[in-house]
This record gives C-alpha cells, sequence and structure tokens, in this order.
C-alpha cells in the first residue's frame, strides 16, 4: 500500500485529508509540526509527502531543506501564500509541487498520482553518458570524468532532463513542466539559477561548457567543438 506523510498543524484540513486520502486506498500518518514530520520521516517509508508551509516549530521550508539533505521522496507543498516569490522559496526548499490553498481535493489527487506516477515508472535507461558525464539514475550519483558530484534533488532532475536530450534545445517551457511541473509564466529566475548551479558542479575543475543557452528560447546540452 502506498504510504503519504501529511505534516499539517490546521486540525480540520488535516483530518479533512487523512479521510479523503485514506478513503483513496492509501496509508496516512499525520504529522501536526516540523519536527514530528522530520522525525516520521525519517524512518524513510513514505512515497510522498504533503507539506504545509505554515508549521509551528520548524517551518515547511525547512522541513523540506532537511528532506531533500538525504532522501528524493517526492514533496507536494501546500500553502496560503500564491505570490511568485512564495512559489519558488518552496520549489527551491525542495518541493516538487505547489499547491495553494483553498484546493480541491481531486487536483490534490492529480499532483499525487503525477507524483507517483514520475516515481514509480522507472527510468528507462539505468545509465546516462554525454561527454565527460556519467548519471546512474538508480544511486541518482552524477560523475564527471573521475570526480563524484553531490546534486540536490533539482539539480538532478534538470540534468537527467537534458541528459535525456541531448544536442536537443530545450525550451523554458518545457523545462519547467518536465522539471517542476509548474508554469511560471516568465515571473522566476529560477531556472537560470539552476542551470548556473549545475554549471558551477560540472565546470568546478575546469572542465568545458556543456549546457549552453539559447537565447529567448532555453538551453541545449552539447559539446561545442
Amino acid at each position: 500500500m502506498t504510504r503519504i506523510l501529511v505534516i499539517e498543524d490546521e486540525t480540520e484540513i488535516a483530518s479533512f485529508l487523512r479521510r479523503g486520502l485514506s478513503l483513496e486506498g492509501y496509508q496516512v500518518d499525520m504529522a501536526f509540526d516540523g519536527a514530528r514530520g522530520l522525525e516520521l520521516a525519517s524512518t524513510g517509508t513514505y512515497d510522498l509527502i504533503v507539506l504545509d508551509l505554515m508549521l509551528p516549530g520548524v517551518d515547511g521550508l525547512e522541513v523540506a531543506r532537511r528532506l531533500r539533505a538525504d532522501s528524493n521522496v517526492p514533496i507536494i507543498m501546500l500553502t496560503a501564500r500564491d505570490a511568485v516569490r512564495d512559489r519558488v522559496a518552496g520549489l527551491e526548499a525542495g518541493a516538487d509541487d505547489y499547491l495553494v490553498k483553498p484546493f480541491a481535493f481531486e487536483e490534490l489527487l492529480a499532483r499525487i498520482r503525477a507524483q507517483l506516477r514520475r516515481r514509480q515508472s522507472g527510468p528507462a535507461q539505468d545509465v546516462l553518458r554525454f561527454a565527460n558525464l556519467t548519471l546512474d539514475t538508480r544511486s541518482r550519483e552524477l560523475r564527471v570524468g573521475d570526480r563524484r558530484v553531490e546534486l540536490t534533488a533539482k539539480e538532478y532532475d534538470l540534468l537527467e532532463l537534458f541528459m535525456r536530450h541531448p544536442n536537443q534545445v530545450l525550451t523554458r517551457d518545457i523545462i519547467y513542466d518536465r522539471v517542476w511541473n509548474y508554469d511560471f509564466g516568465g515571473e522566476s529566475n529560477i531556472l537560470e539559477v539552476y542551470v548556473r548551479y549545475l554549471r558551477q558542479k560540472l565546470e568546478a575543475n575546469g572542465e568545458p561548457r556543456l549546457i549552453h543557452t539559447v537565447r529567448s528560447v532555453g538551453y541545449i546540452l552539447r559539446e561545442d567543438t
């Protein structure tokens, strides 16, 4: 049975989520503050986490950051804040998706199913290679030549997308949809930020640039000849 951890301090919403998700056949555990949520999540037995942003004690952003330090479990963040900067903060902290309160339960279900499909479908190819890059999709380990490189969850997702589509121009809209499952409508520079992070790691020892900007369109993974 699919296990979902809900970290939500509002009693009415928490009860609503527990009841609704249980009726859908999910095994649901509840935490009402960030510290307890981290304690339960540390067991590593959950398939997905629904995380409220505004929590007592350790807030949702910090919970997401700590989870991402050693886990790739999908995180759907819930919040009453709908400003672009708040959505960006949640996604940068490690959330895979973002839902603004009040929300329709059917939409939450659809997003949960989408995240679970992504996780359970499995990659078509276990090891991806391009130029001096080797990406093991089972262990999520990256090597640049002989050098092992640590990636955050979103850095990994972005690089995997590039490596599955080498020498192809990927538009900003495609990248946002595939990596963040969200359309920022041109209001955010989060993509540029993560491309910069990746470049710094891939080029740390003076290696040649592989991720190139295609002005006004997007990015491409290619070797310069």
